[in-house]
Parts: structure tokens; C-alpha cells; sequence
């Protein structure tokens, strides 16, 4: 008899079923962007945070600039899970964004199929070193601009060329607090990484 999956009291569970497919996901971006956030509006299940408040000393090297509202950060990881159509589970990682915890992110992304790359477009220089971790571990990515209500809009073709974006990158916009949209983009994330998976052989 197969053992019920452990739940939380939800009732939702933290195991998936035997059917279910499994994809390891890193939420990614610069400082202050958005990666906890979103994790926050998309898991199904009680979210993990390594969250610590800021002191004065962490302020002198994390440019707060932009971000008056910025009282905590993730020193470690995130974690979510979300489950979509087709049996698909979507575990979502989410790393630090400041330099000084970058091998941290290498750990955090081994065994990762892809990477969601969060962007601010009033910081969009913050996130050429991000991308070019993802783009060394060899990590296909989408890249979502988190949409700040004091940010500017620039069409996506302006977007593409400033972030060097291959034309197959996935580019969408969306807010971090908002549901659908978050949705929309870690989905995006996932077909793209379903099409560069080794297709299996037919046994004929």
C-alpha cells in the first residue's frame, strides 16, 4: 500500500505523489528585487525564509537606494513549492542577491533546471553579474520584470537589448505581490526548460 504524502496542517502536501513530475527552480536577481516576495505569493505551502533585519553595518554595503521600504534580507534561502497542470511541481529556491553571497548561490543552484531572473528596471546594471552566474552554471533562464509603482516602463524590445537577452530568453513583466502574474512567469520559466530537456529515445 503506498503511504500517504506527509502534510502540513493545511492538509496540503510537502511530498509529492509517485505521477508527479519534480523541477528544481532558482528564483534569482539582485538585492531588494523581489525574489522573496514572489516566492511568498506562489507557494502552496508554508513558505521557508532566512530573513535578517538590516543593521547599520549591512546598510553600508548594501545600496538601499530606491528602496526606503527595505528592512530585511535573505541571507541564506528561500523556499516554495507550487504544483501546476500536468502533474508539475515547481520547487522554487530563492537565493541572495549581494555579492558577498555568491558561492553560496552556486550551492544553492546545484541540481537547478533553470532560473528565474528577477529585474528592476530602475537597477537594471544590478543584474549583469546575476545573469552571468545563471549564464556560467549553464542554466537555461527567463528573465520577469518585477514592476516597482515608481519604476520606469520601457517597451520589451528596449529591455532585450539593454539586457543582451538571446531572442529565445523568455521576457515577461509581472508584480511580485500579484499572483497571476508571478504565475505567468515562473510557467514561462518552465516550458522553457522542457524544451531543452533530453527528449527520450523511442525503445523502436
Amino acid at each position: 500500500m503506498d503511504s500517504a504524502p506527509s502534510t502540513d496542517r493545511t492538509g496540503i502536501g510537502y511530498l509529492p505523489h509517485a505521477d508527479q513530475t519534480l523541477m528544481k527552480l532558482v528564483v534569482t536577481g539582485p538585492f531588494g528585487v523581489g525574489k522573496t516576495t514572489l516566492i511568498r505569493t506562489l507557494s502552496e505551502i508554508p513558505t521557508l525564509h532566512t530573513e535578517e533585519a538590516m543593521t547599520q553595518s549591512s546598510t553600508r554595503l548594501d545600496d538601499t537606494a530606491g528602496l526606503p521600504d527595505k528592512t530585511t534580507t535573505t541571507v541564506a534561502v528561500d523556499f516554495g513549492r507550487l504544483t501546476v497542470p500536468d502533474d508539475l511541481v515547481l520547487y522554487m529556491f530563492g537565493t541572495p542577491g549581494q555579492e558577498r553571497f555568491f558561492p553560496l548561490w552556486e550551492d544553492i543552484a546545484r541540481g537547478a533546471l533553470g532560473a528565474l531572473v528577477l529585474v528592476d528596471t530602475r537597477r537594471l546594471g544590478d543584474s549583469f553579474a546575476v545573469m552571468d552566474m545563471v549564464e556560467e552554471q549553464g542554466l537555461p533562464y527567463a528573465v520577469a520584470v518585477n514592476r516597482f509603482p515608481d519604476a520606469p516602463d520601457h517597451p520589451d524590445e528596449v529591455l532585450r537589448k539593454h539586457l543582451d537577452l538571446h531572442p529565445d530568453t523568455p521576457l515577461l513583466q509581472c508584480d511580485a505581490r500579484e499572483r497571476r502574474g508571478s504565475i505567468d512567469a515562473l510557467i514561462a520559466l518552465a516550458e522553457h526548460v522542457l524544451t531543452r530537456l533530453p527528449q527520450p529515445q523511442d525503445p523502436s
